[in-house]
């Protein structure tokens, strides 16, 4: 598959997860807090899954297509050995710790969501929010040669 084609994959999934996550962010959470009412949340949260976790999967896919066209495959992951793959292995990081922060949500806030759990959901938003944006940040620096650590 063309680079550029799996290129624009990964930025339409980018454009509906960290949007997603921006509108969730600044437009659905403070909604949320003002009204003490966890429903609006769980609401926008059932329609956006539907969009946000294919969107996450095909960023997963084009992203490791596109690192192995750049000849970073899976033995060379975690060197931070060169710009490109130094970029690769942040994002790959990043993406692991919002792995961590879904099943934290998924596990331990969304089953018992009340007003009083509020504050934590939305530190798990903010968080996930803020690394898409890392993620998105540093997807930028490959057209640059990546990140000279």
């Amino acid at each position: 598959m063309s680079h550029h084609f799996l290129l624009i994959l990964h930025l339409l999934g980018s454009a509906v997860w960290v949007g997603g996550h921006l509108v969730l962010a600044f437009g659905i959470l403070p909604e949320v807090i003002k009204k003490k009412d966890p429903e609006i949340l769980l609401n926008f949260e059932r329609k956006y899954e539907k969009i946000g976790i294919p969107a996450l999967v095909i960023m997963v896919v084009s992203g490791v297509w596109m690192a192995y066209q750049f000849g970073i495959g899976m033995s060379r992951w975690f060197h931070f050995a060169d710009p490109v793959e130094s970029v690769v292995s942040i994002k790959l990081l990043l993406l692991f710790c919002t792995v961590l922060f879904a099943l934290s949500a998924n596990i331990f806030v969304l089953p018992k969501l009340s007003p009083a759990k509020l504050p934590l959901m939305a530190f798990h938003i903010i968080s996930v929010t803020a690394l898409g944006i890392a993620m998105l940040v540093l997807g930028s620096f490959v057209r640059y040669g990546g990140i000279h650590l």
